[in-house]
């Protein structure tokens, strides 16, 4: 399914953009920009938005944030529309992860772009053979607290963490951003 912003009666004014670290994220956003015709670029390159009705923010998470989304919301007028789509390792249908997700963009964003309506989850990959010294150590330190976690103890994340170590995995799915793409 292909849409195209400029044939849709209606359509806001809007623009991709993205934070991604190993490219996961970049994967989703290039492909909704494909199949909806709104230009995606990366945080660091989108400067100005004030030419916006609405940004579709997509974000790789680390370390309990949400990738550029500080800094892209800082860009952003109230009167904006603010749809993030957060990108991670865990599978995204844990209630509990979510709602751990959604409590950091709460505490990291003003409160009128916090809509929970407005929030989408997807998963992405890791291939640790490109992970850059930093996070290797950073994810070394936390696969040795969680291998040594009771089975009980483990939440998604740390399940997650257990089962892709040192791996190359994908799970990134074209078909999770057909809710998206419905709802814009």
């Amino acid at each position: 399914m292909i849409i195209s912003a400029a044939n849709i009666i209606g359509m806001k004014h809007s623009i991709i953009i993205y934070g991604s670290r190993y490219g996961s994220t970049k994967r989703y956003a290039e492909r909704l920009a494909e199949k909806t015709g709104i230009k995606a670029v990366a945080f660091k390159e989108a400067k100005d938005l004030s030419a916006y009705d609405r940004v579709i923010y997509m974000g790789a998470l680390y370390a309990g944030t949400v990738m550029g989304l500080k800094k892209t919301v800082g860009r952003m007028q109230p009167r904006q529309e603010l749809i993030v789509v957060t990108v991670g390792l865990t599978a995204p249908d844990d209630p509990t992860n979510i709602a751990k997700i959604r409590q950091s963009i709460k505490a990291r964003i003003p409160s009128h772009f916090y809509d929970e309506g407005r929030i989408y989850h997807l998963r992405g990959g890791i291939d640790f053979t490109q992970l850059g010294v930093k996070h290797r150590v950073m994810l070394s330190f936390v696969h040795s607290r969680v291998s040594k976690m009771p089975e009980a103890e483990l939440d998604a994340e740390a399940r997650a963490m257990l089962e892709t170590y040192g791996k190359v995995v994908d799970f990134v799915d074209e078909n999770a951003l057909l809710p998206i793409i419905s709802n814009l």
